[in-house]
């Protein structure tokens, strides 16, 4: 293989995808419960995003960001009448994308304070990416061995511990950035009544709230934005994975008093709101905001957190079920890989994260009785684990 030995990869050569499905080159099928990592919302072969690509693709695949071009306005649009934010930058990734909201929070900041108000809080367990800054962001010590030294200006709170984020927030701090579920983390939920105090507490001391919504946005949890269900409002937003239906394509969000701050120079992207990226990002939204769609999804949602619970009732391998939406979880008191591997086998594709948290991020068109066929795997495979 010519490619850097960076991704534990398993032997299978996928080469096409159906619904919720994968095929191999072997012509297996593989129901797939993890989405291309939350970025394929509406499975594969999805007609709408397809004929939205090959038309954009067609006309016109890219020009510079000296130019106006209509999908990125369109998306922008869209993104902008469904959220409480004003102002869209366009990126390829969510790393991309937090690096821009750590610039623009920076800058808002030093233009109103001064230049020593430039510190990040983000939280232990989270996951901003792989670029040195956003993995400085990351609180999780072991993305940061071998990388040292990392960038200034990041610190790192207790997740959900609301006493010791207030001691944290001098008047050298300029933004908190949060996933409402930590995702990569292993499924940790981020209570309402922790971000409603953190809100509180921003807004006293004008700084900055992010939500990393990359993993989280674009209906994952059940609204389609996270924040949205929680009832409090960032000033800044970042999201990527589903937004581009399987497209590279990230973006920062902010309302207008925050976006102000950046001018022509203080950021850009070559590739960033490539047309045919943002076309597929049109097809996504549109979709996910048809009347029903939704209601649908959290429907079938539900059942699949009903079916999950009575796992976690019934075996004692299960330590904890967590999640919401189609964000799911189940952590064990055992190592999970091996459930991985197994799933693969069957024809299940599955993910485990932080060892032992069995991961499930399905296309939100995954239907109740594809769930059935889950479950049964998962019983099995716990009832040979179990203790007697």
């Amino acid at each position: 293989m010519d490619l850097m030995n960076t991704y534990k990869q398993y032997p299978y050569m996928m080469v096409k995808g159906e619904d919720n499905y994968l095929i191999d080159e072997n012509g297996k099928k593989y129901l797939d419960f993890l989405s291309g990592i939350a970025v394929n919302p509406l499975g594969y072969g999805n007609k709408k995003i397809e004929n939205a690509i090959i038309e954009q693709a067609r006309n016109l695949i890219h020009a510079s960001n000296y130019f106006y071009t209509e999908t990125p306005l369109k998306l922008a649009k869209l993104l902008v009448e469904n959220t409480c934010f004003d102002k869209v930058f366009f990126s390829n990734s969510g790393a991309e994308a937090n690096e821009g909201a750590f610039k623009l929070a920076r800058k808002y900041s030093e233009l109103k304070y001064n230049i020593n108000r430039n510190v990040i809080i983000s939280f232990t367990n989270s996951f901003h990416g792989r670029t040195l800054a956003t993995l400085t962001a990351t609180g999780q010590d072991s993305f940061h061995k071998h990388f040292f030294p990392l960038p200034g200006g990041f610190k790192y709170c207790s997740f959900g511990d609301i006493k010791a984020l207030e001691t944290m927030l001098d008047d050298r701090v300029c933004a908190i950035i949060i996933e409402p579920i930590q995702g990569e983390g292993g499924i940790n939920i981020a209570e309402k009544d922790f971000l409603l105090e953190m809100k509180k507490l921003a807004d006293e001391k004008d700084i900055l709230l992010i939500f990393d919504e990359v993993q989280t946005g674009i209906g994952r949890t059940g609204n389609f934005f996270a924040y949205q269900g929680i009832g409090i409002e960032p000033d800044i937003m970042t999201s990527a994975k589903a937004l581009g239906g399987g497209l590279p394509l990230g973006a920062f969000m902010a309302k207008d008093i925050v976006a102000k701050s950046l001018v022509p120079g203080d950021h850009g992207s070559t590739f960033g709101g490539n047309p045919v990226a943002c076309a597929s990002g049109c097809a996504v939204i549109e979709t996910i905001l048809e009347p029903g769609f939704l209601d649908g999804m959290n429907e079938v949602a539900e059942y699949f957190k009903v079916e999950l619970v009575k796992l976690a009732d019934k075996y004692s391998v299960i330590k904890e079920f967590r999640g919401r939406g189609l964000m799911l979880g189940l952590e064990l008191n055992i190592d999970g890989a091996d459930f991985v591997k197994e799933a693969y086998e069957e024809g299940l594709i599955i993910n485990c994260v932080n060892v032992r948290v069995l991961r499930f991020l399905p296309p939100l068109t995954i239907k109740k009785e594809e769930i059935d066929i889950l479950i049964k795997f998962l019983d099995g495979e716990l009832k040979k684990r179990s203790v007697a």
